[in-house]
């Protein structure tokens, strides 16, 4: 038998590999800083950051890879002259100030860009601007914003124009019939969107991709979504598909030619969010055809970008649900399931109207923010609670209180000290990003700067939130559990001091403590209240706590419980805690058990999870579970785990992702990492290559209990 010819995504996945490996996909450091050199004399920032933008985008080359059907490919240079352009543009940006923050986060308003398109904005700013009054001073200040959205959508027209004629070039050089005629199409769809909105899927679909590479490189916003292609894109895939436009396989391959784009484009270890699924103001479920592709796009991919999230609820079709479980049981971990019910709840809880609470994002790992509205801060700042738990310690050694509540009473106390410091420099920085940056093509495409005459930096959108993120809290809990046995019981083995030198020296000389803590005691992920209820009793705090402050624009200060990758990061800074983990180790990694500490299995560590109220926790909460591959050489054993997934969303769970891999491939691939340069796993709330890690991230994933039964 004949070996299989390798499909179009094959191929074009391992050449992004290699390209990962050895190129950097951009390099624009040195047309940003020329641009703001040269207008230094403007009168007002934004004006300068429209040119910028403007400049930045004109600037790019592309090149169009053989067996692309979207354009918009970066050129990659060599990391030497990214470093040599580096070189020369810092000392034409050493006169700028550090500014520093989150940007990007967020889904843009598609669905007005794929309406309106290009010119359509174009028009609705000449339109606003020629209705304000010249004389009045505020008025002078919009009109300047209205010219520096201009700018930078001249700039994106730019752009998608030098992409056409890359497409143009390759056509050109082209000698194969067929791929002559996919060129040809490529650079028509790049001629008609660089002005014009679609009208075809697959020029909706390459708008939308350059909408997001501008905003991405342009604004220098991070990690801007692709979001819910299943709603943005499904008015052109419904209209194709009854005019005979497109095949369902051809649509397929255009999604997986955007999950390559993204993926050749952003750096590892981050996250790019797609959701498909959800529902409408009115309850209607709103999966389609184009939310089983989404997935389905994931196959031939391979890659750690995008993420999936089925935006789950009680309609929620089963087969969308089937088809990404089959995935994940096949050892993708990409897919993930996010609880609709509570995370509307949780939306509504901070007075997000009704038609917003349902139009939300995962904005990039778990942390949810409303589509295309959204100037959404996330994991700003990350609190170590299981730190602040050691400088409590040492604090209440000098003066022991008389009980163990108020031992948790003085430690929510400092708990709640770092969160209003954190509002107070959360807020510095948002007023110092107001004063000296400006992002004009995102600000186009978010409600409602452009009705308000507003650059998001400056208050135009309608969410403002920042969103913190409490790491290491099942640690914690399970900390408390010991400290109330050994120290508070009516026999005590310890006091406050003996603890604090215990853990300061790491358990040195006294393993046998060290064993006791860890096994003696209740841990959560075991469904025992006895521990459970400080988690409970630790999110309500935060929860509280959080909702007494207001950040700048009048905007919530907003809780989570997700990582990212710092529950290695915190830990690894972190001494020997309570609950028996050394000095260095990673905490649990989201608002999952701490690893190795769910001895009852998955139902248990779901039934702990899901003991309290994640609602308020819009910042974020990801549950982690892990099983080995050989579990599902039995069939029945994806059906088990479905259950085991719709337990946790219909008891109120807020997101769960799953690694499906043998503990002998990860060890192998620690050793041989050539050999596994594409082995994704699921880190806390996004997915990554195991090789790139760094071996204490490694020993985490290493370490998470597997379930090897269900």
């Amino acid at each position: 038998m004949s070996p299989k010819t390798p499909s179009r995504a094959e191929n074009l996945r391992l050449r992004c590999l290699e390209r990962k490996r050895t190129l950097a996909p951009r390099c624009t450091t040195l047309a940003r800083a020329q641009s703001l050199a040269r207008t230094k004399d403007l009168p007002w920032l934004n004006l300068r950051w429209g040119n910028k933008v403007k400049d930045v985008l004109e600037s790019l080359a592309f090149l169009v890879d053989d067996g692309e059907l979207l354009a918009g490919h970066i050129r990659p240079v060599s990391h030497e002259v990214c470093r040599q352009e580096d070189a020369q543009a810092a000392p034409l940006l050493a006169g700028f100030p550090p500014i520093w923050g989150q940007t990007g986060h967020a889904e843009p308003d598609y669905g007005k860009l794929l309406r309106v398109g290009i010119s359509g904005l174009l028009a609705e700013c000449a339109e606003r601007a020629a209705e304000l009054d010249e004389a009045d001073p505020e008025q002078q200040q919009k009109q300047l914003f209205y010219q520096s959205v201009t700018l930078a959508l001249t700039g994106l027209s730019g752009m998608i124009q030098n992409a056409a004629s890359a497409a143009e070039s390759a056509r050109a050089a082209a000698t194969e019939p067929v791929r002559r005629a996919e060129l040809e199409t490529m650079a028509a769809v790049c001629r008609h969107v660089a002005a014009e909105p679609p009208r075809t899927f697959h020029e909706a679909i390459q708008l939308l991709w350059f909408a997001e590479l501008g905003i991405e490189v342009g604004d220098e916003a991070g990690l801007i979504a692709p979001g819910h292609l299943d709603r943005s894109l499904w008015p052109f895939y419904q209209a194709d598909l009854a005019a005979g436009r497109i095949t369902p396989e051809h649509a397929l391959e255009l999604l997986e030619c955007l999950y390559l784009l993204v993926n050749e484009t952003i750096p590892d270890g981050l996250a790019v969010p797609v959701m498909v699924g959800g529902r409408d103001i009115a309850g209607n479920d709103l999966t389609n055809a184009l939310s089983y592709l989404c997935l389905e796009a994931l196959r031939r991919t391979r890659l750690v970008y995008p993420t999936v999230g089925v935006c789950w609820h009680a309609g929620t079709p089963p087969a969308l649900t089937t088809l990404a479980t089959e995935l994940v049981a096949k050892g993708y971990p990409t897919p993930a399931f996010f609880g609709d019910e509570v995370i509307q709840r949780g939306l509504r809880g901070l007075g997000t109207p009704p038609a917003d609470a349902c139009q939300y994002i995962n904005s990039t790992c778990v942390e949810i923010t409303p589509v295309g509205a959204s100037n959404v801060w996330v994991a700003s700042p990350y609190f170590n609670v299981c730190g602040l738990l050691l400088e409590s310690i040492e604090q209440q050694a000098a003066v022991p209180p008389a009980t163990f509540t108020l031992f948790l009473d003085r430690y929510y106390q400092l708990l709640g000290d770092k969160i209003r410091a954190a509002v107070i420099e959360q807020n510095v920085a948002r007023e110092t990003r107001c004063r000296f940056m400006a992002r004009p093509l995102q600000s186009a495409l978010t409600r409602d700067c452009l009705a308000r005459g507003l650059d998001i930096e400056q208050g135009g959108a309608l969410y403002n939130w920042v969103e913190c993120s409490f790491v290491g809290v099942a640690n914690l809990a399970d900390s408390l559990a010991v400290i109330q046995e050994e120290v508070f019981a009516a026999a005590p083995r310890l006091n406050l001091s003996q603890l604090h030198d215990l853990l300061k020296h790491d358990f040195a000389g006294q393993e046998e403590v060290r064993q006791r803590f860890l096994n003696k005691y209740p841990k959560y992920g075991n469904a025992d209240a006895r521990v459970d209820q400080f988690v409970q009793q630790t999110m309500d705090f935060v929860s509280t706590e959080c909702a007494k402050y207001r950040m700048r624009l009048n905007a919530p200060f907003v809780p989570g419980a997700f990582c990212w990758i710092m529950h290695e990061h915190l830990g690894t800074r972190t001494g020997a805690t309570p609950d028996g983990r050394s000095r260095g180790f990673p905490f649990a990694d989201g608002s999952g058990p701490a690893q190795g500490r769910e001895k009852g299995g998955p139902t248990a560590a779901i039934l702990s999870v899901t003991s309290w109220d994640a609602a308020p926790l819009i910042g974020g909460s990801a549950f982690n579970m892990k099983f080995p591959k050989t579990l599902f050489d039995n069939p029945e054993s994806v059906g088990k785990v479905q259950e085991l997934i719709l337990t946790f969303l219909r008891r109120g769970g807020f997101e769960t992702q799953i690694n499906v891999v043998d503990q002998a491939v990860l060890l192998e691939a620690r050793q041989h990492p050539e050999k596994y340069a594409d082995l994704v796993v699921r880190i806390g709330g996004y997915t990554d290559y195991f090789v790139r890690l760094n071996p204490e991230m490694q020993d985490e994933v290493i370490a998470r209990t597997g379930y090897g039964a269900l």
